[in-house]
């Protein structure tokens, strides 16, 4: 009997680290990673999963996973890989908590400086910036920075609904609006100081403002895409779903993508307020989003449109799948850029 408890001690010690080493060993900040993941939203069980996880990555610092986004997306593919192994992918306890993760990645996003700070002034806008100019009375016109210099910016000729055979832009007055990717909507008062529209590239030259109202701070990270898509019109929103569509839909590009709505080209002219229900394929398996248009840019001379989706509820699953291509958690966005380049 005296020899047999030395022997229970010792397997119990020997036991109590493989334990502690699978847990993450002595080193491992407990204390600060439950209180971190407590008061970032998460349950315990859930945190012995993220613990787990951070474990098997070799995370140095294991509460970086609460505030390093490069963490989190590297986590979130430990988490979907091993729910995949498992075969528990698709179980509703799973889904939710995947869901949760991609929650808390977009609240770690936005608190990066990039989405807090925003512009004070016109001078630090990129070429290129797509720009929307309203006119009172007359019609909303579409341009496109070409120049940012010191004294002025050099934009694009207006394009738009026919304006009156009088109308003269130098020193009018104009509001412009215009979406800062990654960012929010800005708006601006300017004056159009020059009209070049004779020239071989038609541009205007506007004056530069320091008083940008930051607006419409943007809910989530869209991405740009340019696949094909297939629309659904529906009678109402309280017929869409996102269960994917079997027959062939009308044919349409999808230009943008985020968890909350999608930009969808399309020919001819299409209305604000149509309900659609938008097919895409983002990896192999093909997605369904329905959504209400709450914008349209059309374009008369190539005679077709730009939908802006806002999506209606849809799936935590569908949702994890379109988040998981947004953060580009398995890099097929890297690989579809490969292909593209390849051909």
């Amino acid at each position: 009997m005296l020899f047999v408890l030395p022997g229970l001690l010792v397997l119990s010690v020997i036991a109590a680290v493989i334990i502690l080493r699978r847990a993450g060993g002595g080193k491992f900040p407990w204390i600060q990673f439950y209180t971190k993941g407590k008061e970032s939203g998460f349950n315990f069980k859930e945190l012995n999963l993220l613990r787990r996880v951070a474990v098997e990555n070799h995370l140095a610092n294991p509460t970086s996973l609460f505030w390093s986004v490069k963490q989190l997306d590297r986590s979130i593919r430990g988490v979907v890989v091993r729910l995949r192994a498992e075969g528990k992918e698709t179980d509703e306890t799973s889904i939710q908590f995947v869901s949760k993760l991609y929650e808390f990645r977009k609240k770690v996003e936005f608190s990066l400086p990039k989405h807090r700070l925003g512009l004070k002034s016109t001078r630090k806008l990129a070429t290129s910036q797509r720009i929307t100019i309203t006119l009172p009375g007359i019609g909303t016109y579409h341009s496109q920075i070409v120049e940012n210099l010191r004294r002025y910016m050099a934009i694009s000729f207006p394009e738009g609904p026919t304006l009156p055979d009088d109308f003269v832009w130098k020193s009018r007055k104009i509001n412009v609006y215009f979406w800062r990717a990654d960012d929010a909507g800005y708006v601006f008062e300017s004056r159009v100081l020059e009209d070049f529209r004779d020239r071989d590239y038609p541009i205007l030259h506007i004056t530069h403002s320091d008083s940008m109202i930051r607006s419409q701070k943007r809910r989530s990270i869209r991405i740009e895409v340019n696949m094909p898509a297939r629309l659904f019109p529906l009678q109402s929103a309280g017929a869409a779903n996102d269960v994917v569509e079997e027959s062939s839909g009308l044919r349409g590009r999808l230009m943008d993508v985020s968890e909350d709505g999608c930009a969808v080209m399309v020919g001819g002219r299409a209305k604000v307020g149509m309900v659609l229900k938008v097919q895409f394929s983002l990896t192999n398996e093909p997605l369904a989003m329905p959504g209400v248009v709450k914008g349209v840019n059309f374009d008369e001379k190539k005679n077709r449109s730009l939908l802006h989706l806002q999506a209606l509820p849809i799936r935590l699953g569908t949702r994890n799948k379109i988040l998981s291509y947004v953060y580009n958690i398995f890099g097929e966005r890297d690989e579809k850029a490969k292909q593209t380049i390849r051909r």
